[in-house]
């Protein structure tokens, strides 16, 4: 999970709705459901979050899937929150057209729509992608998984797997994505030291914004490169270090 830097407070539609904020998770569901611009509010979150999902960081325009506008804290609970957007992020799968896909392959759904997420959520525990420092909280090992990063305390340990766990990031489709994106890495790297190229270019090529979009997987794709990674985001992408 990437922080996701909040630009602006996106379209005059959206503050014209949030100056009057709604109270009841009935009243928030359903002037929701009759705002018309969410096609505009998406643009902004697109924008920002560089084409990412706000939770997989999966570039669902890749991979044949569409997008949700996301409450991070749930209209449920903070019916208040329903027009903030402050509270407001893109993730995968729409909510029409994918939910229905994946329940007729039977795959698991993650992000937003995770079960978990949809019930309830611990706000004291969870991991939000507008939270600066949420990246330290995770890490990825080569077979997909995203886990708890190391050198955690108890309770960010626990908030990681919380989060983990309440999002379904490791579902069989995330895993499988995560899987071939990190193994086609890892030949390109090897490629390039076996052949005396600039690995500073191959990071860049994932790590630095083309068009305003991001590869997907960013915050895996840095790990990999380590200090490599580093040094090019500071150079080239100071926005993103």
């Amino acid at each position: 999970m990437r922080f996701v830097r909040k630009r602006g407070s996106g379209p005059f539609q959206l503050a014209q709705a949030h100056s009057n904020p709604p109270t009841t998770k009935e009243t928030a569901t359903s002037r929701w459901k009759s705002f018309n611009y969410s096609a505009q509010v998406q643009g902004y979150l697109l924008e920002e979050q560089f084409s990412l999902c706000c939770y997989s960081e999966i570039r669902p325009d890749l991979v044949g899937v569409g997008m949700h506008i996301e409450h991070v804290e749930n209209k449920s609970q903070h019916p208040q929150r329903t027009f903030d957007y402050s509270n407001l992020a893109a993730c995968a799968l729409d909510s029409r057209t994918d939910l229905k896909e994946f329940a007729a392959q039977e795959a698991e759904v993650f992000g937003g729509h995770a079960p978990g997420k949809s019930r309830g959520v611990d706000f004291n525990r969870f991991v939000a992608c507008h939270q600066p420092d949420c990246a330290r909280f995770f890490t990825y090992v080569s077979d997909g998984r995203v886990l708890p990063a190391d050198g955690l305390s108890a309770q960010e340990e626990d908030r990681a797997r919380y989060t983990i766990e309440l999002l379904n990031l490791n579902s069989t489709y995330l895993k499988d994505l995560r899987f071939q994106w990190w193994g086609e890495l890892e030949k390109l790297v090897a490629q390039h030291i076996d052949q005396d190229m600039s690995l500073d270019c191959l990071a860049g090529i994932d790590l630095v914004p083309i068009n305003g979009n991001l590869s997907p997987f960013f915050s895996m794709t840095r790990q990999i490169f380590a200090s490599v990674a580093e040094r090019v985001l500071e150079r080239d992408a100071p926005d993103l270090h």
